[in-house]
């Protein structure tokens, strides 16, 4: 694809729409979790409930936050949309892809919080589903888009942390 001649496709071209991704693996854990529930911490931690929604509660802080970011920054969160800039401030400073770690933590604050380990097995396929078919082809379009202004912020942050 080449931008000058035209055939350049403003957008990611994303293998999924991530919250697609997530309310999948989301689904399927509790699904897997009725039909055969497999706990992930010992009975004795008490109100397990409590530290799995403060992790849940802090993924959405972040995946907020995040957006807020790149809405007062004038460019689009939607992955089939074209990016208008490259959004440095907020979250963005110590991540490339701080919606995507939110989007992990609520799956993290959802095991913990219910007890099942099926959200933990099912964030690795979610994870896999977003770093390959999500952030790679990002990677590459924001590369295309906007080269060495692009190559120098991956230089200076991490992709997650």
């Amino acid at each position: 694809m080449n931008e000058a001649s035209g055939s350049f496709r403003d957008s990611s071209n994303a293998a999924v729409r991530p919250p697609i991704a997530w309310a999948l693996a989301a689904v399927a854990s509790f699904t897997l979790d009725w039909l055969y529930p497999l706990p992930l911490l010992p009975e004795a931690i008490p109100a397990s409930w409590l530290l799995g929604a403060i992790t849940f509660l802090a993924g959405l802080g972040l995946l907020i936050w995040s957006a807020a970011t790149l809405r007062r920054a004038g460019t689009h969160i939607q992955t089939v949309q074209p990016t208008t800039t490259i959004v440095e401030d907020g979250p963005y400073r110590y991540s490339r892809n701080p919606i995507y770690i939110g989007m992990f933590l609520g799956l993290i604050g959802l095991a913990i919080g219910f007890d099942s380990l099926w959200f933990l097995v099912l964030l690795v396929p979610f994870y896999l589903v977003i770093r390959y078919g999500v952030v790679a082809r990002e990677e590459a379009y924001l590369e295309r888009k906007f080269g060495d202004i692009y190559r120098a912020y991956q230089a200076r942050v991490r992709r997650w942390l």
